[in-house]
């Protein structure tokens, strides 16, 4: 795709949207491209918002999560309790086994913590290369990135070119605040992981994830032993 044509597919997409309604804007996605509108979860508290915006509304969007096989027990909960309220699918993609095997075994279940490299090969097997077969064949991926989130994440726009994946991706609740989010949650009752509720912000794989403390940021409890401009999946790649 060229510059010039990504850029008007840029303007037709941002025109179609209402930065202030995200339940209009996920329903005039799904219906300019039908059945290849797909949302990715992993049960955050963003994510929750969005997936009770998606089925609350019976928007005809796919949602998926990747389970990574390091997961807290308490995500597995909160997906049982999200499969319970609405009583819709959520696909699952789990990392190839005979690759994870090999490299489990080559450098052992915990090698994430002694180099970088180590951890960003791990993320990739468990994370990235499930999400590419997710997004196959897919045009616009929802995720529930909020600006908030993190010094770079502030400048984004609600719609993007992923070059990695060839898609785009909407983030419908960009602009919401911590409150909003939460109060949001609350008044819809919608189920929530308990982790949020012991200091736990960003939840990921359990060995790569702790509490928040007093006074850190949004990412602090994530990958905690490296450098704070090293803290990325690969999942949500930013040039």
């Amino acid at each position: 795709m060229t510059t010039t044509t990504l850029e008007n597919h840029l303007l037709k997409f941002e025109t179609l949207i209402d930065p202030l309604d995200p339940v209009a804007s996920l329903r005039i996605i799904a219906e300019a491209w039908p059945r290849q509108v797909v949302f990715s979860t992993s049960f955050s508290l963003e994510d929750q918002a969005i997936t009770h915006l998606i089925f609350g509304n019976d928007i005809a969007i796919d949602l998926f999560t990747l389970d990574t096989g390091r997961l807290f027990a308490e995500t597995y909960s909160t997906w049982s309790a999200t499969l319970q309220r609405y009583g819709k699918a959520i696909a699952a993609y789990y990392p190839n086994a005979a690759n994870i095997q090999q490299f489990v075994t080559e450098i052992g279940p915990n090698a994430f913590y002694d180099s970088v490299e180590n951890r960003k090969q791990c993320c990739y097997l468990r994370k990235v290369e499930p999400l590419k077969r997710a997004l196959s064949k897919r045009k616009v991926w929802i995720t529930g990135i909020r600006a908030e989130h993190s010094p770079n994440r502030q400048q984004m726009k609600q719609v993007e070119w992923d070059t990695e994946n060839e898609v785009f991706k909407f983030h419908p609740i960009l602009h919401w605040t911590q409150e909003q989010l939460t109060e949001f949650i609350a008044t819809h009752n919608i189920p929530a992981n308990p982790l949020h509720d012991k200091g736990f912000v960003s939840i990921g794989c359990a060995p790569c994830t702790r509490a928040v403390k007093l006074g850190e940021d949004f990412r602090a409890g994530r990958w905690w032993w490296e450098d704070a401009d090293k803290k990325e999946c690969g999942l949500h790649v930013h040039k």
